[in-house]
């Protein structure tokens, strides 16, 4: 396990667009499928990484509370599961189901997702405005595994809450932290 910093993607970038297997439901999901009215936070999470596993709760907790104000929530793992079976998408269907997750949970097998997004970590965290621009990226809060610091999700709620109130959001992000990518090798 690599503890891996988020590349922090330019913010006012375009969501990338993508059309994945969701893992619950075996149905394709487009970025616009899960786009929400006042803007739409898009994660890349595995099933097997210490960090992930970490913010679960926080990450269900976080969307079950936002996706009624009427934010779009969509989780996305992008590990080469030939290497890290413990990511495959049964299993994925499995975590979604134990975790109580009410958004999708979409396979990047092609990694052409995260590639775009240009994501380097797991968890790593992108909210695009109604526009699908990105307005925050970075972290969930300050809380690592051994910290002893509580999951909050206090980083992207603050981001969350002032999209709704309709207030600048802080351009002083703090990178996720996690383990990278599992990406395939060539």
């Amino acid at each position: 396990m690599a503890r891996t910093p988020s590349n922090m993607l330019e913010l006012g970038t375009k969501a990338p667009h993508f059309n994945l297997p969701n893992t619950t439901d075996d149905k394709l999901y487009s970025f616009s499928d899960v786009q929400g009215e006042y803007g739409t936070v898009v994660m890349f999470i595995c099933n097997h990484c210490p960090y992930v596993m970490h913010v679960f709760d926080g990450i269900a907790s976080l969307a079950n509370d936002y996706i009624r104000q009427g934010f779009g929530f969509v989780a996305i793992s992008s590990n080469d599961v030939e290497n890290y079976p413990d990511d495959s998408p049964e299993l994925m269907k499995k975590t979604a189901e134990e975790q109580g997750f009410n958004f999708p949970y979409l396979y990047d097998e092609s990694q052409g997702v995260a590639k775009a997004y240009d994501a380097a970590c797991t968890p790593d965290f992108y909210l695009f405005d109604a526009q699908q621009k990105l307005v925050y990226r970075g972290q969930m809060d300050d809380s690592r595994p051994k910290n002893d610091i509580p999951v909050t999700g206090k980083d992207l709620r603050a981001a969350l809450n002032a999209l709704v109130a309709k207030s600048p959001i802080d351009s002083l992000q703090k990178p996720s932290l996690g383990c990278n990518i599992k990406w395939k090798v060539s």
